[in-house]
């Protein structure tokens, strides 16, 4: 199974590039920012607390995010892999995340960060302000909050992955087919590793 993690800030571009990806690999796209706003239109208890947070740029807490994870995970266990867009945003998250995909026997093939100039983020940020309709995209102070803390949390989780040998950068700004080019180039350079099912079977043999 193929598990991409695709990591950059808020617009980094990650949605462009996701749904790109999910045509090509028949991939299962699974964005929290997704979700989470899913539940807002539904106006749940959820998507309520939700919105606050998000309207003042602050991060869902863990275990709300990591529930919404681990539903699509056991409504989708014959899809052929996972993209995973703005999720893990944390460390804990990440290790959590390793152990729900354990649990389906598998796990996270690569991550691959999107990054992008604080200038020129929320100079594309301001511009889909004007057609998206969020205000956290309209407010460039919220803006500006956003990417703090992704570089203050979130970006500790690329060290995660990379400890792992899973981490690869890419420059997120110059045209989107040669962005693109260049993240299937690593994706299909990238051995997915085994399930944990059969490396067990094959260690199994071995002391038999």
């Amino acid at each position: 199974m193929l598990n991409i993690v695709l990591f950059g800030p808020p617009g980094a571009g990650k949605g462009t590039q996701s749904q790109k990806l999910i045509a090509r690999y028949n991939l299962v796209h699974l964005s929290t920012g997704d979700l989470l706003r899913s539940q807002i239109t539904q106006g749940t208890e959820l998507g309520l607390r939700a919105k606050k947070l998000m309207d003042e740029g602050l991060l869902v807490p863990d275990e709300v995010v990591i529930g919404m994870i681990e539903s699509q995970l056991a409504n989708n266990t014959t899809a052929a892999g996972f993209i995973f867009d703005g999720f893990p945003r944390t460390v804990p998250q990440a290790q959590s995340l390793d152990e729900l995909t354990q649990r389906y026997d598998t796990g996270v093939s690569c991550m691959i960060a999107l990054e992008v100039a604080e200038e020129e983020l929320v100079k594309r940020l301001l511009e889909r302000g004007k057609t998206s309709g969020r205000p956290d995209d309209q407010d460039e102070a919220k803006i500006r909050r956003r990417v703090n803390v992704y570089n203050t949390e979130t970006a500790q989780v690329a060290g995660y992955y990379a400890e792992q040998q899973k981490f690869h950068a890419l420059n997120g700004i110059g045209a989107i087919e040669e962005i693109f080019t260049q993240i299937c180039d690593i994706i299909d350079q990238k051995q997915v590793a085994p399930s944990i099912s059969d490396g067990q079977q094959a260690a199994d043999e071995v002391k038999a």
